[in-house]
């Protein structure tokens, strides 16, 4: 483990308020937080989520906007950042059609037992994104990050068998944090 390591595993990062955040943050989540654990405002449901959560929610951010799958978002429900990464979400009706036809994307074994169908981010070795949907009217959306790939290499495969499978290692926003950088 090296310098950068240790300082990011010990290194506090504080609760965030609402205010806190930058207005481009603040424009991004307006409207997709309400409702959340029955909060009446994007600023209390963002407030009451632990550091954990809230880190979460930035690194998934930065990586849909990044996608540019963001705007297809319309409501979050809820949203983990510690035995995992990820959210649950009311979609736009554009994202069913938008996922299947981008080369990025794929339904290789994206599936779990439990739900309906997925899809799996390509291209990266580490820090992965992860959709998976329910069918129902309206379909329920959630999407994680997996820590190895199962689809970029025999050896992501072995790895997310390994930890994220065999091991239950459930990868926190830290670890997630470190992958992005890889």
């Amino acid at each position: 483990m090296d310098l950068a390591e240790v300082e990011l595993k010990t290194s506090p990062v504080e609760h965030l308020r609402w205010n806190d955040i930058s207005s481009e943050d603040r424009e991004a989540l307006s409207g997709k937080l309400v409702g959340m654990w029955e909060k009446p405002s994007d600023e209390e449901a963002f407030e009451v989520l632990s550091v954990a959560a809230q880190q979460s929610l930035f690194l998934i951010l930065s990586r849909l906007r990044a996608k540019d799958l963001w705007p297809l978002v319309i409501g979050i429900s809820n949203v983990w950042g510690e035995g995992g990464v990820g959210l649950e979400f009311t979609a736009s009706p554009m994202l069913e059609s938008t996922l299947p036809r981008r080369k990025d994307f794929t339904t290789l074994f994206a599936n779990h037992r439990n739900t309906d169908g997925g899809f799996y981010e390509k291209g990266r070795a580490r820090s992965v994104l992860h959709f998976l949907y329910v069918d129902g009217t309206p379909r329920k959306w959630s999407l994680h990050f997996d820590l190895y790939n199962p689809i970029h290499s025999p050896v992501g495969a072995w790895l997310h068998l390994r930890h994220e499978v065999f091991s239950k290692v459930k990868p926190d926003w830290r670890m997630i944090q470190q992958g992005l950088k890889a």
